[in-house]
């Protein structure tokens, strides 16, 4: 015999929450503004690139600088096509094809400036959290901050010779600041309230870093990753200038010797574009991890 519904679960019944919208409606999909904001972004993008393109062309038309200087659209796209396969007999640049160039650059970056940012990451920690440290280690990484790649690329060949080891220590100290500044930053300026509630609750110093300050200080740690791989990225035509062959900046300075203008500006593009695609990859990982935070 069927028994009446209890009064508690009427109460749950009418407390139920009453979904809304379209019942296929997916609650990530973008709304209509949302998708006309990305088309006019998209829109003045290739805009942009349209008319880049067109002024480099017409300036190599009116010939207002020698090819050599100012080369052509079209004779970039020779150069691509000559380095990116076998063209009488020759391959690539120097015996290696431009992706293998930089492919070898860009392993050299992940090895460089991940030990780079992995030891920013220990010492913004470090003084965030110690202040005797960061009195310490602040003058010593704002001095590091400050030098240019090449004035200490020098001393580095002097120590290591000139195979790998120069170009991947180069990269690491050029990625360590950004990283170490923003971390120690960061981690300084947690809610303090947030850790007196888990200290209040027994949570050890150990506890309170890695579950209260560090996600608080998750998205200005990816800023400064994010800045590291960027600076890091800038300074592979440095550490290459030395037995940098294959790799895409020693493609760039042994192009510049023999006043190879179109290859010199092939590296700059493949330098360009896959630091775009890197740098998109690192804020598609910060958005991953740090939804809550807005990017540019």
């Amino acid at each position: 015999m069927p028994t009446s519904p209890s009064l508690r679960e009427r109460t749950a019944e009418a407390d139920a929450p009453v979904p809304s919208g379209p019942p296929n409606q997916g609650e990530g999909r973008r709304t209509r503004p949302e998708r006309a904001a990305l088309l006019r972004r998209i829109g003045l993008r290739v805009l942009a690139l349209a008319v880049l393109l067109g002024s480099w062309q017409l300036v190599t038309a009116l010939q207002l600088w020698s090819p050599v200087l100012v080369p052509s659209p079209a004779a970039v796209w020779r150069a691509l096509l000559e380095t990116s396969g076998t063209h009488d007999g020759v391959r690539g640049y120097q015996g290696h094809t431009l992706i293998e160039h930089l492919g070898i650059s860009l392993r050299r970056i992940l090895i460089g400036a991940g030990a780079g940012v992995a030891a920013g990451l220990v010492l913004g920690v470090l003084m965030g959290t110690l202040p005797w440290v960061r009195v310490v280690l602040e003058p010593a990484v704002a001095f590091l901050r400050t030098l240019p790649p090449l004035a200490y690329f020098s001393l580095l060949i002097i120590w290591f010779g000139i195979d790998e080891a120069p170009k991947l220590w180069l990269l690491a100290i050029a990625a360590m600041p950004p990283v170490a500044v923003a971390t120690a930053s960061a981690v300084a300026s947690a809610p303090t309230a947030l850790i007196e509630a888990a200290r209040a609750i027994g949570a050890r110093r150990g506890q309170v870093v890695t579950s209260v300050v560090l996600p608080s200080a998750l998205p200005e740690i990816l800023v400064g990753v994010r800045l590291a791989f960027g600076i890091a990225y800038s300074s592979v035509v440095a550490a290459e200038t030395v037995n940098g062959l294959p790799g895409i900046g020693g493609l760039i300075r042994d192009a510049q010797r023999y006043n190879q203008s179109d290859t010199v500006v092939l590296g700059l593009f493949a330098i360009g574009i896959s630091g775009l695609l890197i740098d998109a990859a690192l804020r598609l990982l910060s958005d991953r991890l740090a939804p809550w935070r807005s990017h540019v």
